[in-house]
């Protein structure tokens, strides 16, 4: 006669069964005498879910977008998603004046250039 035991029985919750897919979002970078402005295309993440690090010459920008859905889904395309993107920035990049403003989806990160690195006219005195 056989008996089946059970040894171990394991179960994991529901979140991390599910794991949300990580996709990099579309960027524009532009640059001008005074800053690199760059545009990340974000949508439905809100403003407390959005990281930027900005560390040792690598910034690195992250954020998260929850879908709340209710009922029975027959159709789903439109789902979790972590946008994570990384690039290496200048060293004259003034760190400490960098902001950011999140509108339509769209994040705005302006990355201002030193003094020192700014274009600048040099005068000749004359002699």
């Amino acid at each position: 006669m056989s008996e089946n035991h059970v040894v171990a029985r394991t179960e994991q919750p529901a979140e991390l069964v599910r794991q949300v897919p990580v996709t990099a979002p579309a960027v524009d970078i532009l640059e001008n005498e005074s800053e690199i402005l760059l545009h990340a295309d974000l949508p439905g993440v809100r403003k407390d879910d959005i990281a930027i690090h900005v560390d040792n010459g690598t910034m690195t920008l992250s954020g998260t977008r929850r879908v709340q859905t209710t009922g029975a889904a027959s159709w789903r395309e439109l789902g979790d998603v972590e946008f994570r993107r990384t690039f290496a920035v200048p060293q004259s990049i003034d760190v400490d004046k960098v902001h950011a403003e999140l509108k339509d989806g769209v994040l705005r990160l302006h990355l201002p250039k030193s003094e020192s690195a700014k274009p600048r006219q040099i005068e000749i005195a004359a002699g």
